[in-house]
């Protein structure tokens, strides 16, 4: 009779245990998977997003751009390329049930950086960290720059749009701002070629007295009129479709 009545008890409570649990969680959730292309100051991208809970989501994405573009700065002309590539992860969370979400988040991967090639025509007089120099007509002043930023940086957004909507509609618009803390910014500078400097000291620009330090104070210079990049802002829209 006591084994009668254990079974008893075990079926009914299996019997109920699942609409207790969904009656928590809220509605069911109609489909848990959904995928989107998007536009951002990032670049041009693409994400996925995945249900969780009835309010939450993880949503991972990509983003890509690249500009080139020369300009000239203290006599040295800079051969510039923009190259944006990056990997972000971000937890989403509806505290409305609605579209409006937050989202903290990471990209994991920061491959942003700027890149470019150095030159001074001979006879062309440049500066670096404020002294003079002068390029050689036989073997130029070249070189090549670089500025990035740690390869992993924080971010948060906020936003209205659900790549998995609570519901049966399959086409979503979503739209976000947000910031990304990409930490302070790396500057290289490395030169090549002759030069001369003001007290007419010819010879390989890295072994002319002081150049170095002009190296170093440049470099410096450059990352302090970048510094406002490690906050970097974010807008995207995008388009997705649930599965």
């Amino acid at each position: 009779m006591r084994k009668v009545s254990l079974l008893a008890a075990v079926a009914l409570l299996a019997a109920i245990t699942p609409p207790i649990l969904r009656a928590q969680e809220g509605p069911d959730i109609p489909s848990r998977v959904g995928v989107g292309v998007k536009l951002s100051l990032l670049g041009v991208g693409g994400e996925a997003a995945f249900a969780v809970t009835h309010r939450t989501n993880v949503r991972v994405g990509f983003n890509a751009f690249s500009y080139s573009r020369s300009f000239d700065k203290d006599g040295i002309t800079y051969g510039g390329n923009l190259s944006f590539r990056s990997v972000q992860a971000t937890y989403d969370i509806f505290p409305f049930a609605g579209g409006f979400h937050l989202s903290p988040g990471l990209l994991a991967y920061n491959g942003n950086s700027i890149g470019a090639n150095v030159s001074a025509a001979g006879g062309q007089s440049f500066s670096l960290g404020g002294a003079t120099f002068t390029s050689d007509a036989t073997n130029p002043l070249g070189g090549a720059g670089k500025l990035d930023f740690p390869k992993v940086a924080p971010m948060f957004l906020v936003g209205w749009g659900n790549l998995v909507p609570r519901s049966h509609r399959h086409i979503s618009v979503n739209a976000e701002v947000g910031v990304v803390y990409q930490g302070q910014p790396r500057v290289s500078l490395a030169l090549s070629g002759n030069a001369c400097d003001a007290n007419n000291n010819c010879g390989s620009v890295n072994s002319l007295p002081g150049v170095q330090a002009d190296i170093q104070t440049e470099q410096q210079t450059i990352k302090h009129d970048v510094s406002i990049l490690r906050f970097y802002p974010i807008t995207s829209v995008s388009v997705g479709f649930k599965f």
